[in-house]
């Protein structure tokens, strides 16, 4: 009984570390619901069709995506998390539509910025505090446009919820996919990166 309460709370957790499509349903494909089977996960795709921003070393050889809402508090945490990883890999944070419409216009407000990390920076600390994150007015329709496109691609690769976390791990480089917001130390493992402090 006792390890069935702790493996519900530890499913309970996980749930908790990422946010979601409030309208999806949570089948996926079926061959039944005229649903299509999602394309498999590509670097390739994400490198050709997403559009982002990126922090961290320009000159680092390890890229690692991050498809992200500007309304997720999970987001907000990962994007604290993944500050002392920064020295290692090129993060390349991609916004995306999943929560609403203001979402979207968030997103465009990042992309369009003339320092999108400063302005995801505010966005992030303003949605950790509970403000709902940064005003995006008068945001043009290029770049919501981008956004959406990037939701397209995320949700065709069958991604439900963000942050999700995509890359090749430094040492095989096999494709690594990572749902939800994890700690410095569990991405860094996962990526066959350096753990902060070691």
């Amino acid at each position: 009984m006792r390890r069935r309460l702790v493996l519900s709370a530890s499913a309970a957790a996980c749930l908790l570390a990422a946010c979601g499509k409030e309208s999806s349903s949570s089948s996926g494909a079926s061959s039944g619901g005229g649903k299509t089977a999602p394309q498999p996960v590509s670097i390739e795709a994400i490198e050709q069709k997403a559009k982002g921003f990126n922090v961290g070393s320009t000159m680092a050889t390890r890229v690692i995506y991050v498809f992200f809402d500007p309304q997720c508090p999970h987001c907000a945490v990962l994007w604290e998390n993944v500050k002392p990883l920064k020295s290692q890999a090129r993060f390349v944070w991609i916004p995306v539509g999943l929560i609403g419409e203001k979402s979207i216009s968030q997103g465009a407000a990042i992309l369009g910025a003339q320092d999108p990390a400063t302005r995801m920076e505010e966005n992030e600390s303003s949605v950790r505090s509970q403000q709902g994150g940064i005003s995006a007015m008068g945001v043009d329709d290029q770049h919501k446009e981008v956004v959406k496109a990037n939701t397209a691609l995320f949700t065709s690769f069958g991604f439900t919820g963000v942050p999700t976390i995509v890359g090749k791990h430094a040492q095989t480089g096999g494709l690594v996919t990572i749902d939800g917001s994890v700690p410095a130390v569990t991405l860094a493992q996962k990526m066959g990166l350096t753990a902060p402090g070691g």
